[in-house]
């Protein structure tokens, strides 16, 4: 007969309280899915939210990993997506509307396997003009030198739509400078007009309000009159930047915006996405948001369709509904 000292018995419970501990530990991690997030490059808007988003869910959302990824920006997380290379991602509605219907720059192919899931924050066309007389309106830009934004991008891609909307893109002088280039070229006296489209207090537009007196034109009143920018781009929309925002401009701005999504692959499963946006858009999710980037103050149950002009994720539109919120023939397809 074996004989076990108080000791030895002790040691023994430990080992197997130790092994069981480490049993489940196992096969929790192996149950434990991993979700990819494709964010921005490092440094911007994007990618704050994308690592915000990602660090919440892998701490709320039971049996997920959700892992924040960077990237070029909004057309690449349309590929990501589109691809099943990631699950979640950050895509402006305009490429998100134009992808899907093959309009897109310089490729026709239609990426139909992306869904919106809910408003980020606005990105608002500020155009900067110096505080004389000379330049109140859009028509007044006609033969003026007009910085767009640098080559190739989305401010670029935007100031184009905008001025052709208005019929003026080819009476006018683009100058493909990027922001702060061309906030300087407004003060020197190279350029007529500054475009910036980006989320507000932009810095190159408080730089340019330091150095000089400026103004901001109406975009949204002049597009709404001429109506084409809608017709054409329905992912525009309208939004207010408050007087004061910057120095000198003592008035509201109405103005245009595009609107960054939070967007996902159609394949992910509904009640996955579901839970995801829930989670985030509970008090403590969207205050977790708030804390990693200001930006996010713009979320609300209230603006979370704003801008969306394609179909929403099955998911997503359990939740928006559940929340009291009616959806467009769009978004519901």
């Amino acid at each position: 007969m074996l004989i076990f000292s108080a000791q030895q018995v002790r040691k023994n419970l430990f080992l197997l309280a130790l092994s069981i501990m480490l049993l489940f530990s196992f096969k929790t991690i192996a149950s434990e899915r991993t979700l990819l997030f494709s964010g921005g490059p490092d440094g911007g808007t994007f990618q704050y939210f994308s690592a915000g988003i990602s660090e919440y869910l892998s701490k709320e959302l039971d049996g997920y990993k959700v892992l924040n990824e960077a990237s070029a920006g909004s057309v690449e997380n349309l590929r990501r997506l589109n691809k099943r290379e990631s699950d979640f991602g950050i895509t402006y509605s305009g490429d998100l509307y134009l992808g899907r219907n093959g309009r897109l720059s310089n490729n026709a192919r239609q990426y139909r396997n992306v869904h919106a899931v809910a408003y980020l924050y606005g990105a608002p066309a500020h155009l900067v003009v110096l505080d004389d007389k000379r330049i109140n309106s859009v028509s007044d830009l006609v033969g003026k030198k007009v910085a767009v934004g640098a080559v190739g991008s989305g401010a670029a891609a935007s100031a184009q739509r905008f001025f052709e909307s208005m019929g003026v893109w080819e009476k006018i002088e683009p100058q493909f400078l990027g922001y702060s280039e061309g906030a300087v070229s407004l003060g020197d006296g190279l350029i007529d007009a500054l475009w910036v489209f980006a989320g507000y207090p932009n810095s190159a537009v408080i730089q340019a309000a330091s150095a000089n007196k400026i103004k901001l034109l109406q975009t949204y009143t002049e597009a709404q009159k001429n109506g084409k920018l809608f017709e054409d781009f329905p992912f525009y929309s309208k939004v207010v930047i408050p007087a004061d925002t910057y120095p000198g401009v003592d008035y509201d701005v109405v103005t245009i915006q595009d609107s960054a999504l939070w967007t996902a692959s159609s394949r992910l499963p509904g009640d996955v996405v579901e839970k995801a946006v829930k989670l985030i858009y509970q008090s403590e999710g969207l205050d977790h948001l708030v804390s990693v980037k200001s930006t996010a103050k713009a979320m609300s149950i209230d603006s979370g369709l704003t801008g969306i002009v394609t179909p929403v994720h099955k998911g997503a539109q359990n939740f928006w509904k559940s929340k009291g919120k009616t959806l467009t023939e769009v978004q519901i397809r």
